[in-house]
């Protein structure tokens, strides 16, 4: 399993995927989809779009990627998991092709999902990629709107040392004649995305030249689309600045769905601001407890921890206490410089064996300026944040999404 111990477990081809589908019938084929890759922002962008369609009446499947506390959160109808016994079910009817094929535990479970989606006849399926695109499992469906977020680094030995090689793999969702949605237009990278849909003939859009989120007063967000106001204040229970680049996103893909699946006004603002409550989703920048104020957030590569330094930046604070772990199979150095060196850390690892063992983390911490102590249960290390953290602290739980997948709280 490629979350559980890394590279090793990933598989580049679609061809297990394409067997263990035809196996059941070719159920990829019998449902409508949106497709979403991209660096960071892909769960935000799938849960607030399925919301919205959700809100709109549609009946609608969300497969999404890595599960926190539970696998059935994967695959999702209108927010409720799919049953444990559908697993087992699924699993028994399958297990001659297993044998024969030899999947991957991600290319069994994407064949699941679509496998459930077919039989509950869902109105459309939001379906995020794993890793990558071009060769992720997820791709073998041809959705009526394909969705790319932000663009960054993570997984520089799978896909690619520069962002324009990393952009060429999560172009490979773009499918002939079927739109594309960029949600952020980055310089580095925006000819990757033009050029490809050309060679599809996929009309593509730059969802940041149209919309914009800022910030309202109150918490809340001001959205605009050239010029003019879609919402005064939007009150986005999904609370992290890095929002303000997903939204684009959501809502030009809306706007290209509505010949399909038109979507009102209001049913927008309530499949925004009803996110949480309608797809359950856990772990972005989410608040455990107040006094002292507790933050959680999954963001794991350099980009992603940007963003999270940049918002404690936003929050006032006397202490900041920090529970930090990673995973081992990648280069931590870039993202330790970002951390704030005056904040106290708390060093742990998830308990899985692609975790990187709390006492190296903190070695690797020490040299880049800062001090904490080591305490590798996750729990435990929050534990004793908190016994140290007065009232009026912050204390921020993150590194990894499996650092946050232990929280109790959660």
């Amino acid at each position: 399993m490629f979350q559980r111990v890394g590279a090793v477990a990933f598989k580049k081809d679609l061809t297990n995927t394409l067997q263990l589908c035809h196996a059941l019938g070719d159920p990829q084929t019998k449902f409508r989809s949106i497709h979403i890759a991209g660096t960071n922002g892909k769960g935000s962008t799938s849960n607030m779009l399925a919301s919205v369609l959700q809100e709109a009446g549609y009946k609608t499947g969300l497969y999404t990627s890595p599960h926190l506390k539970s696998f059935t959160e994967r695959i999702k109808v209108n927010g409720r998991d799919v049953s444990e016994q559908f697993v087992v079910d699924f699993v028994n009817k399958i297990r001659p092709v297993v044998s024969e094929i030899q999947p991957s535990f991600f290319e069994l479970t994407v064949a699941m999902a679509f496998d459930y989606f077919a039989q509950q006849r869902v109105d459309v399926a939001v379906v995020e990629v794993g890793l990558g695109g071009r060769l992720d499992s997820t791709n073998v469906i041809t959705p009526l709107v394909s969705v790319i977020t932000n663009i960054g680094w993570d997984h520089k030995d799978l896909l690619g040392d520069t962002l324009p090689k990393i952009a060429s793999e999560k172009a490979g969702i773009i499918k002939r004649h079927v739109p594309v949605v960029v949600s952020e237009r980055q310089p580095d990278v925006e000819s990757v995305f033009i050029t490809q849909a050309q060679e599809k003939e996929a009309k593509l859009y730059f969802a940041s030249d149209e919309y914009r989120a800022t910030t309202a007063p109150d918490s809340a967000l001001q959205v605009m689309r050239r010029g003019s106001t879609v919402f005064e204040t939007l009150r986005l229970p999904l609370t992290g600045l890095y929002q303000q680049k997903n939204l684009p996103g959501v809502l030009k893909a809306i706007d290209l769905l509505s010949e399909h699946f038109p979507v009102t006004h209001d049913q927008l603002r309530a499949g925004l601001e009803n996110v949480i409550v309608n797809t359950n989703f856990k772990g972005r920048w989410q608040k455990l407890r107040d006094k002292p104020l507790m933050i959680c957030d999954t963001g794991h590569n350099i980009d992603g921890i940007r963003e999270i330094v940049r918002q404690l930046g936003t929050i006032a604070f006397r202490q900041l206490h920090i529970v930090f772990g990673v995973v081992k199979d990648k280069d931590v150095t870039d993202v330790l410089a970002l951390l704030p060196k005056r904040a106290t850390y708390y060093f742990c690892q998830a308990q899985i064996p692609r975790a990187m063992e709390a006492s190296v983390l903190a070695e690797k911490a020490r040299h880049a300026g800062l001090r904490g102590e080591v305490i590798p249960d996750v729990n435990e290390a929050k534990r004793k944040a908190l016994k140290n953290a007065s009232q009026d602290d912050l204390i921020f739980i993150g590194g990894s999404t499996f650092v946050v997948a232990e929280i109790e709280e959660l």
